[in-house]
This record gives structure tokens, C-alpha cells and sequence, in this order.
């Protein structure tokens, strides 16, 4: 007999079930919440507004899942440590560096597609990945941070926001450090503008190396349902921004 609680097919439009009929950490699937349904973008902001998120490879049908613990990053606890500090001063120094949202959001979901994962043999950002999260965009609800230098895309992140709800998805990078500086960049936006939380949805050792921690699933569904219905940022970066994360100061050289 399956000790787990049977999973819930969904059909287009059907509701999501309750979290409680997640399966369990001991799980073969811990975090699993229901199976089929639809991506679009009605059902993207339902999901997400239940803390749950599609995450499935190609073949496979639309899994939709909401762990417990759940990987957050609080911004006021993000570690900027020292080799990433200096990264980023010289970036912020740099003429030919910026920070752009939103300029390139099709662009940096394909290359998050493209980017290799270590310990992965291929990527859950398939063609139906793609298109829905595409399509949340144009909807104004997913959002990029994107490292330009020299005029070129060389890094960036993606992720969702509903009201001040912010949910991480992806990153990838083409240099040394493009994507921490995405993510520095997106923590010094989020400081600057009140966004307490941003979502990392799974513990790895690269979050966690970054501050983020695990927070009970039914204190971070509490704290997006306080967020969803505050008023939006604005999804723009100013280098001011940069003072939230910290302040200006010349380089020194390397000792």
C-alpha cells in the first residue's frame, strides 16, 4: 500500500490542491503536490500565489511542486563576501557595465535553458517552460536582471513577482561571476525598493554559501500571502541602488 497521499490530476482550469496534500521530505518526491493540468497564465499566478511551481523534463507531464522546508533568501541576510564584493565595485566602477531589467527577459530564459548544470545531463527548461514563462512576462509578472558588459548579455537571472511576492527561477552566466552579480544586483533592488523575501524554492550549497536558509512551508505560504496584495515594485535598477547593498568606496589594491 502507498504510504503517501494519492496524487491529484489536474485538468486545465481545476483547482490546486491544499498543501497538505504535498508529499512528505521521506517521500521517493518530497514536495510533490499534483500532476497534469495547464502552464498558462492564469494557472502560473494560481500556483504561485499557493507557493507552488512547475518543475518537469521534457516527456514528462507538468509536475507542480511546494517543498517543506522551503529555501529562502531573506535580502537583509544576503552575504556579500569579500571576492563578490570587489567584483561588483569593479563593476559598478566600470563604464562599460550595467545592470538592465527587463531589457532581454527571452534572452536570458534561453540561455538559463542553455547554461550547463553541474550534476545535471540536460535542463527542465523545455520548449513549454519557455513559452508559459514568455508568456508571464508579456503578462508583467516574470521579470530578468541582466549583467551587460560592453554592450553584450553576459549573465542574468529570471523569476516571477506577484505584488511584492518575489519567487527566484534561473541563472546563468557567460563570464566569472555574471550571475552573482545578477543576483547581488537583484537583492541591492529589493533592499532599495522593500522586498523582504526572494524565493530559491531548493537547498543547495550555493544558496545557502549566499545566506539563504530553509524556512517551514507554512511560514513562507503566511509571508507570500501578506506580499501578494502590496502594492508592485517598480522593476527598474538604478545604480543608487548599489549604496543598499553597500557603499560606494574607490578599489584598494590587493594585498
Amino acid at each position: 500500500m502507498n504510504p503517501w497521499p494519492p496524487l491529484t490530476l489536474l485538468k486545465p482550469g481545476d483547482a490546486f490542491p491544499p498543501l497538505s496534500r504535498a508529499w512528505p521530505a521521506h517521500s521517493p518526491a518530497p514536495g510533490l503536490v499534483a500532476v497534469g493540468g495547464a502552464l498558462d497564465v492564469p494557472t502560473l499566478l494560481a500556483a504561485y500565489c499557493a507557493t507552488i511551481f512547475p518543475w518537469f523534463s521534457e516527456g514528462e507531464p507538468i509536475l507542480w511542486w511546494s517543498p517543506d522546508p522551503r529555501m529562502v533568501l531573506r535580502v537583509e541576510h544576503f552575504r556579500l563576501h569579500r571576492s563578490l564584493r570587489r567584483v561588483v565595485q569593479r563593476f559598478r566602477a566600470s563604464a562599460g557595465c550595467e545592470i538592465r531589467v527587463n531589457s532581454a527577459f527571452d534572452a536570458v530564459i534561453t540561455a538559463c535553458a542553455r547554461a550547463a548544470r553541474q550534476g545535471q545531463s540536460g535542463t527542465w527548461i523545455g520548449p513549454r517552460i519557455l513559452n508559459a514563462y514568455t508568456a508571464l512576462h508579456r503578462a508583467g509578472h516574470a521579470f530578468s536582471v541582466e549583467t551587460w558588459i560592453d554592450g553584450q548579455l553576459r549573465g542574468g537571472l529570471y523569476g516571477v513577482s506577484i505584488g511584492r511576492a518575489v519567487f527566484g527561477e534561473s541563472m546563468f552566466t557567460e563570464v566569472t561571476d555574471g550571475s552573482k552579480i545578477a543576483l547581488a544586483a537583484l537583492v541591492a533592488l529589493c533592499r532599495a525598493q522593500g522586498l523582504p523575501l526572494i524565493d530559491c524554492q531548493q537547498n543547495t550549497r550555493h544558496l545557502a554559501f549566499m545566506g539563504a536558509a530553509e524556512m517551514p512551508r507554512a511560514e513562507f505560504a503566511g509571508a507570500v500571502r501578506q506580499h501578494l496584495s502590496e502594492a508592485a515594485p517598480r522593476w527598474h535598477f538604478e545604480p543608487v541602488y548599489w549604496d543598499a547593498l553597500m557603499p560606494a568606496a574607490p578599489l584598494t589594491a590587493h594585498r
